[in-house]
């Protein structure tokens, strides 16, 4: 089995002080093969909140992958948007906006969903789905996960618009083999299949630091998975700012599909 910690929606600019460092000592006590950070490291994509946002990755022990948010491009300044949109992530964060991992058991693959044109739904271009799909080509029998910011499915009752691609994203995911789909966007945690596509599992984390709650403490993911068997914890931290589980389950691939284990 190999280890993930999915962090999401950090929002540096508008944080909760007192939850940094019991988050970096939790990360780091997992001792996870790999943290995947699913966008929106910014509030507002400052060169302050970025900086705070760099120094807060540079303490994680393990290895990690980061795709952008919605945050992550200047909100406020337009012409920069349209025109230098990734200049302060690709300088704090990482130069690749789309990156991949991968060990002898792990392959993740990073995709920008963030469109500068629209502040906050974004898009899944055909010919990245093209790409993800040849990563996963020689993957071998290690466990396939992509990484994005915006959710592929919404959850009943969201009322952010879905990003264009959705749909065709995830039937083509589906189809070329991929296990897991990591995202964020919503600050809420969901772990379940797809409704249209029960053979990929939809892993949404909350946000890990931001005051900007919906209905949910601060939180984050822990996936321990193989090819037949990905179980995770939702650890969420309370007023006292302790993290700690608050919810698991493990499911199990049943042919073409992922049931959910009783436990």
């Amino acid at each position: 089995m190999k280890r993930i910690v999915h962090l999401s929606d950090l929002h540096f600019g508008r944080t909760s002080p007192a939850l940094l460092e019991p988050l970096l000592a939790e990360t780091n006590a997992l001792k996870p093969d790999l943290v995947v950070i699913s966008g929106d490291f910014t509030q507002r994509a400052r060169v302050w909140q970025y900086q705070e946002a760099a120094a807060f990755v540079k303490r994680i022990e393990a290895p990690t992958l980061s795709v952008p948010g919605n945050h992550d491009t200047p909100l406020d300044n337009l012409f920069v948007r349209m025109v230098w949109p990734w200049h302060r992530y690709r300088k704090y964060i990482d130069r690749n906006l789309e990156p991949t991992w991968s060990d002898e058991r792990l392959k993740v693959v990073g995709v920008n969903t963030v469109n500068r044109w629209a502040h906050q739904s974004g898009r899944f271009r055909s010919k990245t789905l093209a790409r993800v799909c040849r990563e996963f080509e020689g993957a071998g029998d290690r466990v396939r996960v992509v990484a994005l910011h915006h959710p592929l499915e919404h959850l009943e009752g969201t009322d952010k618009r879905l990003m264009r691609g959705a749909g065709r994203a995830l039937k083509a995911l589906s189809d070329c083999g991929a296990d897991v789909v990591l995202c964020g966007h919503i600050h809420t945690t969901h772990v379940g299949p797809f409704t249209n596509a029960p053979g990929l599992l939809f892993v949404q984390a909350g946000t890990g630091l931001s005051t900007r709650l919906r209905h949910q403490e601060n939180s984050f993911n822990v996936l321990d998975c193989s090819r037949a068997e990905v179980h995770i914890r939702a650890i969420s931290a309370g007023d006292d700012a302790k993290f700690r589980t608050t919810a698991e389950a493990t499911f199990h691939r049943d042919k073409d599909r992922w049931a959910q284990l009783p436990r």
